[in-house]
């Protein structure tokens, strides 16, 4: 996404300027189109995800608005007098400019679904479909609870792996670190040891020294490898065929790979089961299912499968063909379609690979901290045994 000012004139001929995150300049154009606005100059300007060039709406701050919206529309307020209370309500500037813009579409004669699409940075596909298919249906009080139970899942799937990994990189952190300063500050001390005995240092001990020597000339490039790595990962992200080859080499890693299926299948479970549950058709639902999903091989896969089912295969039977997803998702899936209870069996299916996501999780992170401890163990050890043992051989060729 970039950021791209605007100058803009209504109907009236009055200018509005302002700021879009936007992927190219026709997508600005599109998007004050949508706001009834003439483009009259748009600009890029700095880099970065955030909103109107502060901040970037967060999931909290997407949730809480979601439930706020919900509570409202229950009580059967309307929606135009909903915004305004929400704007309101709402401590954070950037947040209070969005719901402005949502109100004063609404206050145009847009349908809320149109006035969300207008902020493609910040609602998603699946968000929108939800809410237009509320509006048509009349059912928009029914549909909001399912948008926000859908994120505030999401939000604490997320939030759950990151809080289990915490632990784990502070012990790593920590114990690279260790390692480093043992190299830096310890090892140098034996070479005046070996020089002064007058012998041939051994080749181990050589080979730590001179690891030693390197860190103490070099130690401010090691900051640059992580942001290397980053970059070099980021390199991976610029073609289609890069990506793909990523994620499946992703899915392919032991375990890890494991638990991405799965964090995967309870987003296509979830959403699509969502989606299905406000009645909309299985080809549109698809098509906005692929466009949630993360892994661009699994992406790659459900668009197969909507064209499968497009030409008449089942849904649950184009996903055992693909043979991408997890066999229980698919056998489930066919049960549903015979049952026509699909959308429940999905919701069902999505709380299942929740579930399995997080005990895999607690296993993996459970695993990681003594595996963790017993690899930084060994490094220590065998560079304290590598200098103690060229110690002692040099002492025993002195005499």
């Amino acid at each position: 996404m970039h950021a791209y000012t605007y100058q803009a004139c209504d109907n009236e001929g009055n200018i509005h300027t302002g700021k879009l995150n936007a992927e190219n300049e026709q997508e600005v154009v599109m998007t004050l189109q949508n706001r009834q606005l003439v483009a009259l100059k748009i600009e890029l300007g700095s880099e970065g995800g955030s909103f109107f060039g502060q901040r970037k709406i967060s999931n909290r701050d997407l949730i809480d608005f979601t439930n706020g919206l919900c509570t409202l529309v229950e009580a059967r307020v309307p929606l135009d007098k909903a915004l305004v209370l929400l704007e309101g309500l709402n401590e954070k500037p950037f947040v209070q400019q969005l719901i402005a813009d949502l109100h004063r579409d609404v206050k145009e004669g847009k349908s809320l679904a149109d006035a969300l699409q207008a902020h493609p940075d910040v609602f998603s596909k699946m968000y929108i479909n939800m809410v237009h298919a509320g509006e048509e249906g009349g059912i928009l009080e029914q549909l909001l609870p399912k948008v926000a139970g859908f994120l505030a899942a999401a939000d604490d799937a997320k939030r759950t792996v990151i809080s289990a990994m915490i632990y784990p990189v502070i012990l790593l952190i920590t114990g690279v670190l260790s390692v480093i300063l043992l190299m830096i500050f310890v090892i140098p001390q034996f070479a005046d040891l070996f020089k002064n005995m007058g012998t041939k240092t051994p080749d181990s001990a050589a080979f730590l020294l001179s690891t030693s020597e390197w860190l103490k000339t070099y130690w401010w490039s090691l900051p640059f490898l992580p942001i290397l790595a980053w970059i070099g990962w980021r390199q991976m992200d610029t073609t289609p065929e890069k990506r793909l080859q990523r994620d499946q080499f992703i899915l392919q890693i032991p375990i890890l790979g494991s638990l991405l299926l799965q964090a995967e299948s309870s987003r296509f479970s979830r959403t699509l089961g969502a989606l299905l549950g406000a009645g909309i058709p299985l080809l549109k639902a698809l098509n906005i299912v692929r466009g949630v999903m993360t892994n661009e091989v699994l992406s790659d896969s459900l668009k197969r499968v909507e064209e499968a089912v497009r030409s008449g295969v089942s849904l649950g039977k184009a996903l055992v063909n693909e043979g991408k997803f997890p066999v229980l998702l698919a056998q489930l899936v066919i049960v549903g379609e015979e049952s026509g209870r699909t959308g429940l069996i999905l919701d069902r299916l999505a709380e299942t690979f929740d579930t399995n996501v997080k005990q895999q999780t607690a296993r993996l992170v459970a695993a990681v901290e003594p595996i963790l401890i017993l690899v930084l163990g060994v490094i220590v050890g065998t560079i304290v045994i590598i200098m103690l043992s060229a110690i002692f051989s040099i002492t025993s060729l002195s005499r």
